[in-house]
């Protein structure tokens, strides 16, 4: 006799063999796919803190040199080691900068950026004007409303900075809602606005050059300042912002780079004998 339940059993049992290599192929193929969505996930989310990041730095970083500055100043009631001029530039600056907006948009970053900037200034004018008085008593009282030139920047109440700021704006805005539909007026616009800001460290520079050293400079302040507008510039490239942000950026750094060379050149070189006098020399962007 043939014994047929063996082999019916053998056919039997290889469709469930045959079912269990095919389950646990399809979980050995789903695995994998788990890991990749949770790395990717983590990608995300290491992504999105660093975009965070860089958000931030972007618009508190211009504002971070001058809280020591600040402080001292509150301290020490002495605003002779920082130039109003200062602020005046970079009133100017993100002034400009906020009006390109309306004929050129750009990201919203770069907005609240120049918005906190204005801030910033308008609270270090404040600061440096009441030190100032308090220690200038007997000085007659300078007001915008004077129209002096000779003491243009050099009045004796905040009150005179806030006028002139707002006269400015209010200008330029008129002149703005003018031309807005002018493509060259506001590509000009762009470029006023980012060019006065990038040559914010031009009098240091030569400031240097005709008193042949960096004797009073802050070196630490000018290390700030490149990376800040190193990072600054690469940014703008990476978001693709408009010309006129990163190309100014880069001439930022170039002046930042030539103040560092000045440093370097003088202290190797000295051009003239050290000053033991207790003034410090500062840049317009001197803390």
């Amino acid at each position: 006799m043939f014994h047929r339940f063996p082999h019916s059993q053998r056919h039997h049992q290889e469709p469930e063999e045959g079912k269990r290599l095919i389950v646990s192929g399809t979980a050995s193929q789903q695995e994998p796919s788990m890991e990749d969505e949770l790395f990717e996930q983590v990608v995300s989310v290491f992504g999105t803190l660093v975009s965070w990041v860089a958000a931030g730095a972007m618009v508190f970083g211009g504002v971070v040199p001058y809280i020591p500055q600040y402080r001292d100043i509150r301290r020490t009631q002495n605003a002779e080691g920082f130039s109003t001029y200062v602020c005046l530039v970079l009133l100017v600056a993100n002034i400009l900068r906020i009006l390109f907006r309306f004929g050129h948009y750009f990201e919203t970053l770069l907005l609240w950026q120049s918005i906190i900037m204005i801030g910033t200034m308008l609270v270090m004018l404040n600061l440096c004007t009441d030190v100032r008085v308090a220690a200038e008593l007997n000085t007659k009282r300078r007001s915008f409303l004077d129209f002096d030139w000779n003491y243009f920047w050099s009045w004796s109440r905040f009150v005179d900075y806030m006028q002139c700021v707002l006269a400015f704006t209010l200008v330029a805005a008129y002149i703005t809602y003018l031309l807005l539909d002018s493509a060259l007026f506001v590509e000009t616009l762009g470029f006023l606005a980012v060019f006065t800001e990038a040559m914010l460290g031009t009098p240091q520079l030569y400031c240097n050059y005709q008193n042949k050293s960096t004797e009073g400079m802050s070196i630490k302040m000018v290390l700030m300042w490149t990376s800040g507008d190193t990072f600054k510039t690469g940014y703008f490239l990476l978001t693709q912002a408009p010309v006129q942000f990163w190309t100014c950026g880069l001439l930022q750094v170039f002046v930042d780079v030539a103040i560092l060379f000045q440093v370097y050149y003088y202290s190797r070189y000295p051009q003239k004998p050290a000053s033991h006098s207790t003034s410090h020399t500062t840049s317009a962007k001197a803390l």
